[in-house]
């Protein structure tokens, strides 16, 4: 307790009942957390199986028993109730299996598993699996049960969401397939607890009586199902609970988390008491001044102000520059520059909005031969489907590549399964040949069932076509051809998981970085090289990953490249959460700064390439909010940066061609006033749009606010979507009922009137 400052020890010290602990960032809620479990154990007031701790993940409930056993003095022992949502759940149903339909050995099935059995219903009920997807329905149910619905209350309108009305109806069945295997799924694992609970007061009330005390971590992050789990629980006179949180931490609504959780505990609890952590113990002075004065332009919070007792340190930095090519090449200098100062890489991190902007850091490091980790997932060109994609394009330049044939030879899947790819290997070791040829000379044959034979017929008719076009398309538009011809993108176009939009936004970088080289086999050279670099694990290593993933982390140093309109705030975010989706966002932003301890440097590019053709980007919002008293402009240096709104000429090659270095924290640039910055740059973006558009989820082009030349009803022809009827005209930006298509939002220069029809 001596180590506690005055409000972290309100916060242990407040035992009886219902307290709120808002646990700003860096300001030491974990220790407040386990100091208040050891409290509760070492003066009596409860036995450990009489204490039930929530955390989201088993890392921070393995963290917080080994702390707790450090402050009572040993192993902690006794506390069954120290885990997940869902551990605790599965203890709870395994105990009551029988009351909710199930036996105590039940299963519970992984994604796979799930989506396999998901099939099963779908071809069950005589529906076309290929037009009503399995993951689709996955997703739709995983996000019913997150909200506690069962498939009686699952809204009508939601229910039109699959197979035209039929989504409660293939739930429910999905349900009672799942009973007659003796499974659940991970979502059930808090929706049977929940039916339980309903279902059966008694037992409902017998977990009241035991559990004296209630401590949960994130209260930010839970969803509606988890909610109502706690207060089912917390029900019943006035509970001894204690939830830890930050209201401007709550990004992850795309998964289910309700923000209001947190905002509404007042009046969930009556009489509750708000505690909050403001001390930070992270963070230098500016770091916290910016992000405090950033997330203050959210209204729905409850408000705090970070300050710590440490000095002011560096201003936040905030650069303009030409691209993101020369964004990684001065990134890269800076992190060079900061390890010759004595800084370690492992204290230096890169935190971007979307996994596509790695590639070119990916790129510029393995070039300068700089260590990294991608943390949270893998590196760009280790992605499922950019090896996928590799693979489409070296089979095209050359069929002798078994392991890259064999990867794609059922992908997307074409009715080649394990048994035909059998066939064809053991016809290549009996004649000695390549897959590539032995497939050639099986489809002549019997060997393979009448469908399995068009389809690898088909696939292998495709690459000859390919190949015959390697010399007279156009590499790029040659690569875009076979992603569509061969049904991948459009694979990932119905993939309703939530990575499918992130896989989709990687291939589309993917294609854009390709008009860096002349030829397809040049870009290949490229990757080959790329995948070769060293890839060993050490601490000594830059840490590059998403925002989202950087929640609970801490470095020296953070980069926060891209803040452009369109990206961050990310326009699909604006689009389908409107206000709500804009707060998360700049929630995100201000998890981004205060992930720093020492220095933040925000970047944002003033042109990105989108299908081979520049397009001009806004600085985001963001920048405009951070408050100018503790934020520092930086000029970019190079003839071609253009900084905030300074020459900016056209440069061909995507980057700058000279040597000097790209803006960093080393450099003695000027730094003229905040406002001035913000007017210069503003004063350029006039003649851009505030919004860049988008077609399909990819920032495609920024309105220039001109009226457009094309009229309502006017038949109009689009190089990817074909011939379609313009239904509305907003400035430059259409929308039209394309035939094949359907209805889609274009900028017009992207449309021609066709000559017939």
């Amino acid at each position: 307790m001596a180590e506690l400052n005055p409000e972290q020890r309100a916060a242990v010290e407040a035992l009886d009942g219902p307290v709120l602990v808002l646990a700003g960032a860096g300001t030491g809620k974990t220790r407040v957390l386990t100091t208040r479990i050891a409290h509760i154990l070492c003066t009596g007031r409860a036995l450990g199986s009489q204490v039930l701790a929530v955390t989201f993940t088993n890392k921070a409930a393995r963290e917080m028993k080994e702390r707790i056993g450090a402050l009572v003095g040993g192993a902690v022992e006794g506390m069954p109730w120290l885990g997940t949502f869902h551990a605790i759940g599965v203890k709870i149903l395994r105990r009551h299996a029988e009351l909710v339909g199930l036996k105590n050995g039940f299963t519970i099935l992984d994604t796979d598993d799930q989506i396999r059995l998901i099939k099963q219903v779908i071809e069950g009920e005589g529906l076309d699996k290929d037009r009503w997807p399995a993951r689709q329905l996955a997703a739709l149910i995983d996000g019913w049960k997150n909200r506690g619905l069962t498939p009686e209350k699952v809204p009508r309108g939601e229910a039109f969401a699959f197979a035209e009305g039929k989504g409660a109806e293939l739930y429910a069945a999905y349900q009672r397939r799942l009973k007659e295997l003796n499974a659940a799924d991970f979502g059930d694992l808090l929706l049977e607890v929940l039916r339980l609970f309903l279902d059966h007061p008694d037992v409902l009330a017998d977990y009241q009586r035991r559990f004296r005390y209630i401590l949960v971590d994130e209260y930010q992050d839970t969803n509606v199902a988890q909610y109502l789990w706690l207060r089912l629980v917390a029900g019943g006179g006035s509970p001894n609970l204690c939830c830890v949180g930050d209201d401007d931490q709550s990004i992850y609504g795309w998964r289910g988390a309700e923000v209001d959780n947190i905002l509404r505990f007042e009046k969930d609890f009556p009489g509750a008491k708000v505690i909050r952590l403001e001390r930070n113990y992270r963070s230098k002075g500016h770091i916290l001044g910016a992000a405090s004065g950033l997330i203050a332009h959210n209204k729905g919070r409850l408000g705090k102000t970070l300050f710590t007792d440490d000095d002011k340190g560096r201003a936040v930095a905030v650069t303009g520059v030409w691209d993101d090519e020369e964004e990684a090449r001065g990134v890269g200098e800076d992190i060079e520059a900061l390890r010759k100062g004595g800084q370690r890489l492992d204290g230096v991190a890169i935190l971007v909005r979307a996994s596509f902007q790695m590639r070119a850091f990916e790129d510029r490091f393995v070039t300068l031969g700089l260590p990294y980790r991608v943390i949270g997932g893998p590196r760009f060109y280790e992605r499922q489907e950019i090896k996928d994609a590799i693979a489409y394009l070296e089979v095209t330049l050359n069929p002798a590549n078994d392991l890259k044939f064999e990867r794609i030879f059922n992908v997307p899947k074409r009715g080649l399964g394990d048994t035909s790819l059998k066939r064809v290997n053991e016809l290549a070791r009996v004649r000695g040949v390549t897959l590539y040829q032995a497939a050639r000379e099986i489809v002549e044959t019997e060997e393979l069932p009448g469908k399995a034979r068009k389809a690898l017929g088909d696939l292998l008719a495709a690459f000859e076509r390919w190949r015959r076009q390697v010399e007279t398309m156009k590499h790029t538009e040659l690569a875009e051809l076979i992603l569509d011809e061969s049904g991948y993108t459009q694979m990932w176009q119905q993939d309703k998981s939530p990575q499918a939009h992130s896989r989709l936004e990687n291939l589309k970088e993917l294609i854009r970085f390709m008009h860096e080289f002349e030829t397809l086999q040049g870009f290949l050279e490229h990757v080959s090289l790329v995948m070769d670099a060293d890839t060993q694990d050490g601490d000594e290593r830059v840490s590059l990953m998403t925002l989202h993933a950087a929640k609970g982390l801490e470095f020296d140093v953070v980069f926060l490249p891209g803040w452009e309109e369109g990206l961050f705030p990310h326009q699909r975010s604006l689009d389908e959460s409107g206000a709500a989706g804009l707060e998360e966002e700049r929630r995100l932003a201000y998890v981004g700064i205060t992930r720093a301890r020492r220095q933040v440097k925000i970047s944002f590019a003033q042109n990105r390439r989108t299908r081979g053709l520049w397009q001009a980007a806004a600085p985001s919002r963001f920048v405009d909010e951070l408050p100018e008293e503790h934020v520092e402009v930086v000029e970019s240096k190079t003839p071609y940066g253009g900084g905030f709104g300074g020459a900016g000429r056209f440069n061909p090659y995507g980057r700058s061609r000279f040597d000097e270095p790209a803006a960093g924290f080393q450099s003695g640039y000027s730094t003229p006033g905040w406002q001035r910055a913000k007017d210069r740059w503003q004063r350029e973006d006039s003649r851009k749009p505030r919004t860049p558009l988008t077609l399909d989820g990819e920032l495609v082009a920024s309105s220039t606010g001109q009226a457009s030349s094309y009229a309502p009803g006017e038949r109009v022809f689009h190089q990817k979507f074909g011939y379609g009827l313009v239904a509305e005209v907003d400035g430059n930006k259409l929308t039209i009922d394309f035939d094949k298509a359907g209805r889609k939002r274009v900028v017009d220069s992207f449309v021609e009137r066709p000559q017939s029809t």
